[in-house]
């Protein structure tokens, strides 16, 4: 195994030594396949070439302080893999499938769980394709789940440090009917023109609105949005946004923090009354926002010092990122520890 900077991982792929797959054929699922091939041999009609039947999920597992390795929350991965391949119609894939692949690829790469301390972890990539052949614009009726795995730094390059971001109006990540609220990769293709961009004009990443009147704060295509104002937690609801296990979560510890918490549509113009102002999701956690700035008009919003992340976004972070490596107590039972 080549040497790893632990402290120097960037959020990227990184080969590991296995992977593993199930077929499904036949209405069922077959056996569990390990491989250390990084190939996988398709159709060149497969329904996810041609037709987007494709669905993913982003966790990640941790080592504690007390060499345990730790995965967060895998059944909410596994049932919003449901709901991706129910949107799409797809074949799903059982929790106890879900859960015995995803525990199996880790403990095959356990070499590859960062050591405690370097606030790094091993990022799992849970992967369901359509594989059967159409030519038609039709469901496939074979399908293949598989899991690959490797570790990772932070998600935005400034790790837990105030970003950038830019709204705006000129692309929708996803229609208010579409395929928003689940994890499929057509969002991310709709996405890209708008985060390339953005990331050339110097911004972290793009905060789109939702598409039907362009009022609303929707999320950040791979992460959702939050802000923080009297003692308060308010996130956007709308169809189009793909519901955050970490922001779930959050929620959750925020309630337990004595926060108020706030699920519902957010106007672009309340951003002036944020005190603080974040983007979560499982690759970045959060990443404080210290500054949003509007394409188009160039109005500029900015969250607190915008140099350092406000003090209640840094204590979600810090219960979050505990109760993940093991740190701190689980009093909800999020954690599962891989035997």
């Amino acid at each position: 195994m080549q040497k790893i900077e632990w402290g120097k991982l960037p959020f990227g792929y990184f080969q590991t030594d296995y992977n593993v797959r199930c077929y499904y054929r036949d209405g069922k699922w077959g056996e569990i396949e390990v491989s250390s091939s990084t190939q996988i041999s398709i159709h060149m009609a497969a329904t996810c070439l041609h037709y987007g039947q494709e669905a993913f999920e982003g966790m990640k597992a941790y080592r504690g302080k007390d060499n345990k390795i730790r995965l967060f929350r895998w059944e909410e991965n596994a049932k919003r893999m449901q709901r991706s391949a129910d949107g799409i119609l797809m074949a799903r894939v059982p929790e106890e499938l879900f859960h015995e692949m995803v525990m199996k690829a880790v403990k095959l790469n356990e070499k590859y769980v960062p050591p405690y301390g370097h606030g790094a972890a091993l990022y799992i990539r849970p992967l369901l394709i359509g594989t059967g052949v159409q030519v038609g614009v039709n469901p496939a009726k074979e399908y293949l789940f598989m899991v690959f795995v490797g570790p990772v730094g932070p998600y935005f390059k400034e790790g837990f440090n105030p970003v950038t971001m830019q709204i705006v109006r000129d692309f929708d990540r996803a229609a208010p009917l579409g395929t928003g609220h689940i994890k499929v990769g057509g969002n991310y293709a709709g996405s890209l023109q708008a985060s390339e961009r953005a990331k050339a004009e110097g911004y972290a990443s793009v905060l789109f609105l939702e598409a039907k009147e362009k009022k609303y704060i929707d999320e950040a295509g791979p992460a959702n949005f939050f802000g923080i104002k009297d003692n308060t937690y308010i996130t956007p609801k709308s169809p189009s946004i793909l519901p955050s296990i970490t922001n779930m979560s959050l929620m959750q510890i925020a309630e337990d923090m004595g926060l108020k918490v706030e699920r519902r549509p957010v106007p672009v113009e309340e951003l002036e009354t944020f005190e603080e102002a974040g983007a979560c999701g499982t690759a970045a956690i959060i990443s404080p926002i210290g500054k949003i700035v509007e394409r188009e008009s160039g109005k500029t919003y900015t969250f607190g010092d915008t140099a350092n992340a406000g003090p209640i976004s840094t204590q979600l972070f810090k219960k979050l990122q505990g109760i993940q490596y093991g740190d701190e107590p689980d009093p909800h039972g999020w954690v599962s520890i891989v035997e």
